[in-house]
């Protein structure tokens, strides 16, 4: 219950304390020039208290943005080693930005005033900022105000649910066509690496990330049942890899004149210990083939590409791949048209071939 006493100050001004009393809450109290005003506070802490939202609120003003962050880089990025390289900056400037608010003043406009200054900035390299960028920054946050709603209870809500993403690209397909591609292993072929050839054989034939790749080890290697095992991929599952044809003959050679030195499948010839770098012959493998615009992750994009031009389905490429939603694979669909054209064409045919 609500009690409402009134004070008389030394200057004859009268004041309302008001003292709200619930049984098994901590007692709340609070000051007001006008008795009207005092009655409507208690109402509304009575209302709160009992529907379990006041101490939320009171966390809420107990705490900043800044605070917050910093809980969260101490408690939680340890958990994601894999985001927290990127992650870190990305909560940092957030800090920078909006950090001094109270957590209670942090609203869906004031965020999205620092999504617009992100969005129009240029980035070192002289570029505008993509909205893929954006995104990633806006998503880090929002899993931190996901953890204080949920875990600390600091917020009631998230204040990102309010902000609308910036719209993203529908992501670049940049895959070798049959000219480019014969060019380019042939400059692997004559390359002084001798590893270069064989990696991208393999990233081509498999559709490994370069991340999932180049630390292998040859415990991950089953050339008997023709397979690799991936232990550490971007979406955190374990994923296995067939190997088959020029792939598997290449790995099969390699096998008979391993190092013992190191147990890494490609290993740096000057530091076996770490994964062989492959940046510069790569480069130089392309330039010598004559390709512009292409990275070792579009080897990547060559391999979904040729998978939907043979005929392989939407949920086919994102498992080989290793996608848990079709949402990524989605820009091959063009690719697969022909066959898509030609599964229709046979169900015609079954259906009223003898109309």
């Amino acid at each position: 219950m609500a009690a409402i006493t009134e004070r008389k100050a030394k200057d004859g001004s009268t004041h309302y304390r008001v003292q709200v009393r619930l049984k098994g809450y901590p007692r709340q109290e609070a000051v007001f020039k006008r008795k009207t005003d005092a009655k409507k506070w208690a109402a509304a802490t009575e209302s709160a208290i009992r529907e379990g939202r006041h101490f939320k609120t009171a966390e809420a003003k107990k705490h900043t943005l800044g605070e917050l962050i910093d809980r969260y880089i101490n408690d939680v990025l340890p958990t994601k080693p894999k985001q927290a390289p990127a992650q870190l900056p990305q909560l940092e400037r957030w800090k920078d930005e909006i950090g001094n608010y109270a957590l209670a003043d942090i609203t869906p406009a004031l965020i999205v005033e620092v999504r617009d200054k992100l969005s129009s900035e240029t980035t070192p390299r002289g570029n505008q900022r993509s909205p893929a960028t954006v995104v990633r920054y806006m998503a880090a946050l929002s899993h931190a105000f996901t953890i204080a709603v949920n875990e600390w209870q600091w917020l009631e809500d998230s204040p990102m649910r309010k902000v609308k993403k910036p719209k993203e690209s529908p992501g670049r397909v940049r895959f070798l066509d049959d000219d480019e591609r014969a060019k380019l292993l042939q400059a692997c072929k004559e390359s002084s690496n001798e590893c270069l050839y064989m990696c991208v054989i393999l990233a081509l034939s498999t559709g490994m990330r370069q991340g999932e790749q180049m630390p292998l080890k040859w415990s991950d290697v089953n050339l008997k049942d023709r397979y690799i095992v991936l232990h550490e991929t971007k979406n955190g599952e374990r994923r296995r890899v067939p190997l088959s044809g020029h792939a598997l003959e290449l790995l099969q050679e390699h096998a008979k004149v391993r190092r013992l030195d190191t147990p890494l499948l490609f290993p740096g010839t000057k530091h076996p210990d770490k994964p062989i770098d492959l940046r510069k012959p790569f480069h130089n493998a392309l330039k010598a083939a004559g390709i512009t615009d292409f990275h070792w992750h579009d080897l990547r994009h060559c391999t979904a590409s040729y998978l939907a031009m043979n005929g392989a389905s939407m949920a086919e490429i994102a498992e080989i791949l290793g996608h848990k939603t079709l949402a990524m694979v989605k820009r091959y669909a063009h690719l697969s048209d022909g066959h898509v054209s030609s599964v229709v064409e046979s169900m015609n045919a079954k259906i009223f071939g003898g109309v």
